[in-house]
């Protein structure tokens, strides 16, 4: 995939949909590199006013650097957008609250949340040292959760006062760990944990006007490179199924004004978006009273024959 591709196809396909976000005010962290900047830059285009948050880490969380979160608030500005940035670490508490008052007092009101920010530290679990499972789980779900957390705080605040609005949240989540990858227990955890976040907070929040989905991107960028090591890439003039730019438009729906789409959970490839089905009961057995181990032994033994698929279009190509 050529470098840049998304960029161009995504401000390309804006122009003929100008202002789909006209005037929302949205905050996407994790925005200076991959996936998260091809939502910064179609939210540009479609008139949002947008906080690029990049801390500026390396794929591990390692480091630091404003110049990737610098560089596409140029990019938007310089096409006549409205963008500034913002260098935080979603994780840490004051940070997060750092971030959502940066947006509230540039631009006066919030109405998109999109977390986008994550690292990876991958390792079979008998390798894995406590400092690799915390670090994915201090970025991934805690960082979720903090600026989550103060997003609400702003949005009940606002519903008291009688302001209420149509705030939406966008929480990213991964194939990972809704269908499970090898080597990724700590990543996998942290990512269907977010899944259920997403439904739990839809259902809190909904009271203040405010709508939480997830997604669940697939396509090519640093975090993912280990998995793309030799797989054939079309012409440098062909649209890519991997490029990062084919994730945001779904995004950008999610957080329109009238989207009437909350608490659920996407899986967004290439030209595909494919709607998950939680955890769902398949089977059962039963009786009235307390089981014996015996009674279980001859009656519970069958579940592990019950068929079940997760129809993951990514079978076998994961790991």
């Amino acid at each position: 995939m050529r470098a840049h591709a998304g960029r161009f196809s995504i401000w390309k396909g804006a122009s003929q949909t100008m202002g789909e976000l006209a005037g929302r005010v949205a905050v996407i962290t994790g925005a200076g590199r991959g996936i998260g900047r091809e939502h910064a830059l179609l939210f540009g285009a479609e008139g949002a006013k947008v906080v690029v948050n990049d801390l500026g880490g390396n794929p591990d969380g390692t480091g630091a650097d404003s110049s990737p979160a610098q560089q596409v608030v140029d990019e938007i500005v310089d096409a006549g957008g409205t963008a500034i940035p913002n260098y935080d670490d979603v994780s840490d508490w004051e940070g997060a609250k750092r971030l959502i008052d940066q947006a509230v007092h540039a631009y006066g009101d919030l109405h998109i949340l999109v977390n986008n920010a994550g690292i990876l530290r991958d390792r079979m679990l008998v390798n894995m040292t406590v400092e690799e499972w915390d670090a994915v789980m201090k970025v991934h779900l805690r960082g979720h959760f903090c600026t989550t957390r103060w997003a609400a705080t702003f949005w009940r605040e606002q519903s008291k006062e009688g302001r209420d609005g149509r705030r939406s949240v966008i929480n990213t989540s991964s194939g990972s760990g809704l269908f499970g990858n090898v080597g990724q227990t700590n990543y996998g955890a942290a990512k269907i944990g977010i899944a259920t976040f997403s439904m739990i907070a839809d259902s809190e929040l909904a009271r203040y006007g405010v709508r939480v989905n997830a997604i669940a991107p697939a396509a090519a960028t640093r975090l993912t490179a280990a998995f793309s090591e030799g797989r054939p890439q079309p012409p440098p003039d062909e649209w890519s199924p991997q490029d990062p730019a084919n994730i945001a438009p779904f995004v950008a729906y999610l957080a329109t004004e009238d989207c009437p789409i909350h608490g659920r959970t996407f899986l967004v490839t290439g030209g595909q978006v494919h709607l998950f089905q939680p955890f769902a009961v398949i089977d059962t057995v039963e009786k009235k009273g307390l089981w014996t181990v015996d009674e279980l032994r001859r009656e519970a033994a069958h579940f592990a024959d019950v068929p079940f698929h997760l129809n993951n279009p990514f079978e076998g190509q994961m790991g």
